[in-house]
């Protein structure tokens, strides 16, 4: 495997006291940085998902904060309010923001600006230790996989859904970094990356990141990890999550569902990676439960690509004016779920499993 790239989705400039993040939404065609200043810029870069993915939304939320009391020291209640009405499914908005104003409360208007910016650093380098240590402790589970394997195998074959990985986090990812450190590890790999309709977070971010660290992958379309699995090609599953309930429910991105039934129909484990910063230990089960993100209708009815003069150009591809529903996430039930790896280890999806794990968030 190449190096791994030290670079992050978002980080504090100290010299510009700015916070800097990779634009997601123009990937993979160009590699572009954008600079947050304000809220109003830390709101825009989580609803257009120029961040995107449970932690990195959570760091960008915490730097927002920053932002926001940067304008007005009396802004905390206001930005709070602001940033948690960006996006309804993944917790870990919620929990950044909760850790932020218990934090924050009894600071004096004189220091609740440097202590702010205190408490966001200290919660996106959390997210890089964090991340790195699902990545550990994921790797064991797929080296395992592999040593079960017939000898003569190539490769422990990967399926993995939407992007989980460095992008959706600050470094490392979630369900990626299981797949980083078990390269590292001396695992053979290929991954197979479903193209994640309809934003294609699969096509454009999961396959740049693993172009970038030269790791084997093959894209296909989203409803061809059945016929994977039926031809015996899908070792595993790992997908990352927004939200997990206590019971071990997973809400992930929309299509996630259908291949843990697939996973669950052809014996082949299925499991989830996620920081216990996702867990939402409130809720005792995902369907009729999670508020289900429904997005704009365009990002279905029209596709964005470069064309053959490399212009970057959308298109659509519905008849015009017809109806859409273009619901984000579902929920895959615990039953469908061989295990879920966080930076503590790997849990049963059950209540007595990961309840405990409330003891253990930040």
């Amino acid at each position: 495997m190449a190096n791994k790239l030290r670079q992050q989705s978002i980080c504090y400039d100290v010299d510009r006291d700015n916070v800097t993040i990779i634009d997601q939404t123009r990937l993979p065609h160009e590699l572009t940085y954008v600079t947050l200043s304000t809220l109003d810029d830390a709101c825009h870069a989580i609803v257009s998902m120029q961040v995107r993915g449970a932690p990195l939304i959570g760091v960008t939320a915490a730097y927002g904060v920053y932002l926001a009391l940067r304008e007005n020291p009396g802004k905390l209640t206001e930005a709070i309010a602001r940033l948690a009405a960006t996006r309804p499914t993944a917790v870990n908005l919620r929990w950044a923001l909760q850790r932020m104003e218990q934090d924050l409360a009894m600071v004096s208007e004189q220091e609740i600006l440097a202590s702010a910016l205190r408490i966001a650093r200290e919660i996106e380098q959390e997210d890089v230790a964090i991340c790195e240590a699902i990545g550990e402790q994921g790797a064991q589970l797929l080296k395992q996989l592999w040593l079960a394997k017939p000898k003569g195998s190539q490769v422990l074959n990967v399926l993995t859904h939407c992007n989980a990985g460095a992008l959706a986090a600050v470094d490392w990812g979630t369900a990626l970094a299981v797949v980083y450190k078990a390269a590292e590890q001396g695992v053979p790999l290929h991954v197979w990356v479903d193209e994640t309709r309809p934003r294609n977070q699969g096509a454009a971010l999961t396959c740049w990141e693993l172009g970038q660290h030269g790791i084997p992958h093959t894209l296909v379309v989203d409803n061809a990890g059945g016929h994977l699995m039926q031809q015996g090609l899908v070792d595993v599953c790992v997908v990352g999550s927004d939200r997990t309930t206590i019971n071990g429910d997973v809400c992930n991105k929309i299509g996630t569902y259908l291949k843990a039934l697939a996973a669950f129909d052809n014996d082949i484990p299925f499991y989830a990676a996620l920081p216990i910063s996702t867990i939402d230990f409130s809720l005792e089960a995902g369907v009729g439960q999670i508020p289900i993100e429904e997005r704009h209708g365009e990002e279905v009815s029209h596709i964005t690509g470069m064309d053959a003069e490399g212009n970057v150009r959308s298109v659509r591809v519905t008849p015009a004016g017809v109806a859409i529903s273009n619901f984000a996430f579902d929920v895959t039930p615990a039953r469908l779920i061989s295990g879920i790896i966080t930076e503590r280890g790997v849990y049963a999806p059950e209540r007595a499993a990961l309840a405990p794990l409330a003891q253990k968030l930040n």
